[in-house]
Order: structure tokens, then C-alpha cells, then sequence
């Protein structure tokens, strides 16, 4: 690291509150610990977490830097002990536990992926965090295969948007709910077989009415409480419910009873507070059946729009604003 700066920029805030807490500080550019790079951040992606994070409502698991920022992509500038086939120079992408609203951010190195030609770095910034919890969530713990029809909430959200490019990659049926008659639009030209505006209609009998009655194999949910027993009325029976975010509240009434006799499956997880090991394993199955897509220009993210890093508080205010579709991104430029 002889040729890295002591310091960098980045943002970060002091105390929890909303966007105009963020603000540009200077910090120790990271050392890479053992099993990990550094990257030289040319972009970080905005996610829903960093907003939690920021509000004081999801606090960085131990050992993660108080700095927000989930995932980012640019140039492999360090390496930490044990690292192999990773190199110096390497365009890669990756996950993180935080860290990536900044100029520099250590990574774990079987969190990384190679970034192809076929993606620009903003574009590869934009992947990690969404990719990694929808092909999680929808492949591994739903299991849903080729001919299936999945339900989504949050349609034109980062989740919703590659949630959309993964079932048409993977031969799945998707439905998918926005909050307008626009945003359904939209929805629909990325790719979204049916989109219904929870707004102007109930989108249980939506559902419902698109399967001829027969409902879904598969809901991914982000929005949790009273939501939970009305997506449980849109599966199939032997349907599989996963839980991803409590955006209405951690709590929910339900019918046990029903949930029996029609043998459906609920589950749910997090990422971010999951080991380096399971993100590395889950990494390598991405790099195995989903990242050669990305190579071929066939996966790429959805971005609404991007901010330098100094105009992180503005790309929080946008997310919390909901106005956007797909992704937001910072892009980081280091001073000379």
C-alpha cells in the first residue's frame, strides 16, 4: 500500500436523522485484511439498508464501518494475506458490510466478482446487493423454477427491477405491484409480464385473476406486516412465501389453519449480518449460473440516475422519495 494515501473521502454521518445528516468527511483509507482486497471506488451503489442505517434503524453488524454502502465496483488496488485469483489492476464488483460511500472500501475477496467488458463499473456498482438478495431469496430459498409465476412488491425498486431481468433470463412468469399507473408502465416495458397498481385495484384478486384463480407459486415481499396474510391469499397451494424487508411493520395475524391446509412454505431472511463464508458460497453460485449472463450484456441493472459521492444526502432524499426507477448510484472521482 506504499502508493495509496493515508486518507480518503467519503460520507458519513454523525448522529442518526434524515438525508442532510450525510456529509463528506475524510477517514483512514482501509488496510485489507487477510482474505481481502482493496478497492479503489469508482462507484457505489444506494440501497434501502444505507436509508435504514442512516435513520438509526439498522446499524452496521460488528466489525463493519460506520460508513454507509453495501456494494461498489472499481480496481483491486491491495491485496490482504491469503488472497488468490484475484490481482492487482482487476476491475471487479462486490458486497460489502458497509464502507462503500467512499473513495476506497476492503472488500472480502470471494465477495468480488471480475467485472466484464459488457458492464460499465456504474453499472456493475448497481448489481451486488440486489443481485445477491434476489437470486438468494427467489432461487435458493423459494426454489422457483422455469414456468413458474412469481409475485413482486416494489416493481420498479432496485429489488423489483432485477427481480424483473432475472425472471425473464430464468423462464419465469412475473407479476409485480407499483404504486402508479406510470410506474406499472414501466414495469411493464422492463419486462414484467403483469404489473398492478396496488393504488387502483386489490392486488390479492389481481393476482388471483391472472393465474385463472390459481394464484402464485412464489411471493418475494419487502414490505411485511398486514401485507403478509393477504400475500399468503395469493399463492397456490404448495406456494412459497419470502419475507425480505418489514417496510409496514415486523408484525402480522394469521390464519395457521389456512396456512396448513394449503401446505404453503414461508421463509425469509437477511443479508448483511450473513458470514463471509455463506456470501462467498453464495457468490460463486452466482458466478457460476447468473454473472455469464452479465457478460453477454444480457443482465445489466436498471439505473434511474446517478450523484457524486459529495451528493450523497440528494440521492437518499431521492430514494426516500420514491421517484425513481431501478437504481441510484455515487460516483466517486479521487482527487489528484
Amino acid at each position: 500500500m506504499a502508493d495509496l494515501p493515508n486518507e480518503m473521502r467519503a460520507v458519513d454521518f454523525d448522529e442518526p436523522g434524515g438525508p442532510e445528516v450525510l456529509r463528506p468527511v475524510r477517514r483512514p483509507v482501509p488496510a485489507p485484511a487477510a482474505g481481502e482486497v482493496l478497492i479503489a471506488v469508482a462507484a457505489a451503489g444506494v440501497n434501502r439498508p444505507d436509508v435504514l442505517q442512516r435513520r438509526g434503524l439498522y446499524p452496521p453488524p460488528p466489525g463493519a464501518p460506520s460508513i454507509p454502502g453495501l456494494e461498489v465496483a472499481g480496481t483491486i488496488v491491495a491485496l490482504g494475506e491469503g488472497v488468490a485469483g484475484l490481482e492487482l489492476g482487476l476491475p471487479v464488483c462486490a458486497l460489502l458490510a458497509g464502507g462503500g460511500y467512499a473513495e476506497y472500501a476492503a472488500a472480502p475477496a470471494g465477495q468480488c466478482l471480475p467485472v466484464p467488458a459488457a458492464l460499465a463499473l456504474e453499472e456493475a456498482a448497481a448489481m451486488p446487493e440486489t443481485l445477491f438478495t434476489v437470486w438468494h431469496n427467489l432461487f435458493q430459498r423459494a426454489y422457483a423454477r422455469e414456468g413458474e409465476t412469481v409475485l413482486v412488491h416494489g416493481g420498479t425498486s432496485g429489488i423489483g427491477t432485477m427481480a424483473i431481468a432475472l425472471a425473464g433470463l430464468f423462464g419465469l412468469r412475473i407479476l409485480v405491484t407499483c404504486g402508479s399507473d406510470e410506474k406499472c408502465r414501466r414495469a411493464e416495458a422492463l419486462g414484467a409480464d403483469r404489473a398492478i397498481n396496488y393504488q387502483a385495484s386489490d392486488f390479492v384478486e389481481e393476482a388471483k385473476r391472472l393465474t385463472g384463480g390459481r394464484g402464485v407459486d412464489v411471493v418475494l415481499d419487502m414490505v411485511g406486516g398486514d401485507y403478509l396474510p393477504r400475500n399468503l391469499e395469493c399463492l397456490a397451494e404448495e406456494g412459497r412465501h419470502v419475507s425480505i424487508a418489514v417496510q409496514r411493520g415486523p408484525s402480522a395475524e394469521l390464519n395457521i389453519a389456512r396456512v396448513m391446509m394449503r401446505r404453503l412454505t414461508l421463509s425469509g431472511s437477511t443479508l448483511r449480518a450473513r458470514s463471509v463464508e455463506f456470501k462467498s458460497l453464495l457468490a460463486d453460485e452466482i458466478a457460476e449460473v447468473a454473472w455469464p449472463l452479465a457478460a453477454e450484456g444480457r443482465l445489466k441493472p436498471v439505473i434511474h440516475t446517478r450523484f457524486s459521492l459529495a451528493r450523497a444526502a440528494e440521492a437518499h432524499a431521492l430514494m426516500e422519495s420514491g421517484d425513481h426507477v431501478g437504481k441510484i448510484v455515487l460516483t466517486v472521482t479521487r482527487e489528484a
